[in-house]
């Protein structure tokens, strides 16, 4: 049985651009994986063409079958997340053993004060009286 985990350490899933990230990766594996590798990045979803970045990657080498290693990452100040009617974009992590893909995922929000923007249609847009 394959296990994954990502801890972050406060845990909590907001967050303000620019913030750290920290935290445990954790696995247990049938099998002693080439190298684990905890990728921080964003997609799109929606209407249209989907979209990914991965922002940064920390590989972590000559890994054990179980093991848990600290992580410690620097959010970037943008994208934002936000969510519309036609497109969301969001934010995840996800630890990935080699060479068998096995993924663990954890989503995160990263907007100012740790709240995902809501985008309205322009026919919802407040006009000033």
């Amino acid at each position: 049985m394959n296990e994954l985990k990502i801890e972050l350490r406060p845990a909590r899933t907001n967050f303000a651009p620019g913030e750290e990230l920290a935290g445990m990766a954790s696995w247990i594996l049938d099998q002693t994986p080439r190298a684990m590798e905890l990728r921080l990045f964003w997609f799109t979803k929606g209407a249209g063409n989907e979209d990914v970045g991965v922002v940064e990657t920390v590989r972590f080498d000559h890994p054990a079958a179980q093991e848990s290693r600290p992580f410690r990452l620097r959010l970037p100040e943008s994208p934002y997340s936000f969510s519309g009617k036609l497109i969301t974009l969001a934010w995840a992590m996800e630890l990935v053993a080699e060479p068998s893909q096995t993924v663990a995922r954890a989503d995160i929000v990263v907007a100012p004060n740790g709240r995902e923007v809501q985008l309205q249609a322009a026919s919802e847009t407040p006009t000033p009286e």
